[in-house]
């Protein structure tokens, strides 16, 4: 049998005539027609090629293949309900389920320590897999199940996919404590001396500070691209080189911290989910997680 061609409403109206012994009682419990529920029988009996039930003054009775078949039947619709009800709600104590987010180095270290303590405490067998996956294809990965949450930049305006802010951080300007430039705030051509590490999880493209000081006919010396934010910690720390990084950042790895001397917007994060997801309980109890956690983070002082 090629269950691709079968339409698996049929076996409940199977288990209604086994049930009931009579067509009319059948579609009553099915909520269909006497007729549709013939119907249904002359399309069983030609699936599996065999009668399934035989009328008698007794009622509708079961052929040996109707009784062969019933117990497999009902164990199969039982599974289909379980799964069914499991999908409208969502117990996270009991939950074995893996969330798969993209997000860059510099979210994971703000946002998964809180997680996980939270997780050990109310959902001890969920886990995460952090990747980080190109911006131009998270609408697909989102829409795909391949990604429960993406947290990037208020960027994506596909309509598939919602979101909401969950951190704001002002930019600053990092460099090791001791270093000779090492003060409250830098003079432009302070900032234009400086050896500077800039990250960004794509190959080439130019970061705020720099279209802002593009936009002043100027340019800064950028001696490392990297995609890792904590990687950059270890090479301020032993160099004179300088990084532009969120404020929280800095403070969060004892970095001297410089205000910067042109204007750029606060760095963004929001995080995107699939239309389709809104309403899963799964999805929405760790999307409430993770908002609240960055609300309590926002809300720590420096």
């Amino acid at each position: 049998m090629n269950l691709q061609k079968v339409d698996l409403n049929l076996f409940i109206v199977f288990d209604a005539i086994y049930t009931e012994a009579n067509l009319t009682r059948a579609g009553q419990i099915v909520g269909i027609t006497q007729p549709a529920v013939s119907n249904a029988l002359a399309r069983l009996r030609e699936t599996f090629n065999d009668p399934l039930f035989v009328r008698t003054a007794q009622g509708m009775v079961p052929t040996p293949m109707a009784q062969n078949i019933i117990g497999p039947v009902r164990n199969a619709l039982q599974l289909l309900r379980v799964s069914v009800q499991e999908s409208r709600i969502f117990n996270p104590r009991e939950a074995n389920k893996t969330f798969r987010v993209s997000m860059t180095d510099l979210t994971e270290a703000v946002l998964f320590p809180p997680l996980f303590q939270r997780l050990r405490r109310l959902a001890p067998n969920v886990k995460i897999e952090s990747m980080l996956a190109r911006r131009r294809e998270t609408t697909k990965e989102l829409a795909a199940g391949r990604l429960d949450f993406a947290m990037d930049a208020p960027l994506n305006t596909d309509p598939q996919v919602r979101h909401v802010k969950l951190l704001e951080d002002s930019y600053i300007c990092a460099m090791r404590r001791g270093h000779p430039l090492a003060k409250e705030k830098l003079s432009l051509d302070e900032y234009l001396s400086l050896s500077h590490v800039h990250i960004s999880s794509r190959r080439n493209g130019l970061g705020m500070v720099d279209l802002a000081l593009g936009k002043m006919g100027l340019q800064r010396r950028i001696d490392l691209r990297s995609q890792h934010y904590m990687m950059a910690t270890q090479v301020i720390r032993q160099t004179d080189m300088a990084v532009t990084v969120p404020e929280r950042f800095a403070h969060r790895h004892d970095l001297h911290q410089a205000a910067l001397p042109v204007e750029i917007p606060p760095l963004e994060t929001h995080i995107y989910w699939h239309e389709s997801t809104d309403q899963d309980p799964a999805n929405r109890w760790m999307r409430e997680q993770l908002i609240e956690i960055a609300q309590q983070v926002s809300a720590q002082a420096y």
